[in-house]
């Protein structure tokens, strides 16, 4: 149904997500009555703003660059580092202020994790079956996100703030963890295509075929 690569950038995305998901119902209202110096309804709007904004400003210029640079799988990693950072700060902010700086940190984590995660899923679709591979996807992580929606007030009116926020933080770890899997097996399929795993890739043909043009070449002893 997918590949090895597909699946671990899913796997990633359903716990970094997920994370999120934990997070978002009750940002606002944490801002607002959380004792963030200067939270406000207004404030908490134009925190969401900064997001969008980074994003966007960074996400287009960055899709062009990694389109034709290699070491897709290390800026995904870097990017969603950078979001994981995000329900840390959330933890230890007491002013608007870190609040801004968190969603400016999501904004360019963002920007970077997902036009690479769109690169590396969209060269990895069987052809023939892309939109249900895509509604695999959409369906996996819009369960997650649904499911920690509802969870994420009830965690946070049972046991705070702090930690619905260590929960998330953790989630996104793990999400973090399965990219460096993809990572390493990134590098080994690099190594591969090396010394025996290219002979075997190319075909003998291929190989056939060189030496022949080499005998052509050659001059004669006579």
């Amino acid at each position: 149904m997918m590949n090895r690569t597909m699946k671990l950038l899913l796997l990633s995305d359903i716990f970094v997500l997920t994370g999120f998901g934990l997070i978002q119902p009750i940002l606002a209202i944490y801002i607002n009555d959380g004792g963030v110096t200067g939270g406000t309804m207004l404030t908490a709007g134009m925190a969401s703003a900064l997001f969008m904004l980074t994003k966007s400003l960074v996400q287009l210029p960055f899709g062009h660059y990694v389109d034709s640079h290699a070491g897709k799988e290390r800026w995904l990693i870097l990017g969603t580092l950078l979001m994981t950072s995000v329900p840390i700060i959330y933890l230890s902010a007491n002013s608007i202020y870190h609040i801004y700086l968190a969603e400016l940190i999501y904004g360019l984590g963002s920007g970077l994790a997902y036009p690479t995660w769109l690169g590396l899923w969209s060269v990895n679709l069987d052809q023939g079956r892309e939109s249900f591979q895509w509604s695999i996807y959409h369906t996996s992580t819009g369960l997650g996100t649904a499911a920690t929606g509802a969870a994420g007030a009830a965690v946070a009116s049972q046991v705070g703030f702090s930690t619905t926020f260590m929960l998330a933080g953790l989630l996104c770890i793990v999400g973090c963890l399965v990219l460096l899997v993809l990572e390493r097996r990134g590098a080994r399929v690099a190594e591969d295509l090396g010394g025996e795993a290219r002979f075997r890739r190319r075909g003998m043909g291929f190989f056939l075929s060189r030496l022949g043009d080499f005998g052509q070449q050659a001059p004669s002893s006579c």
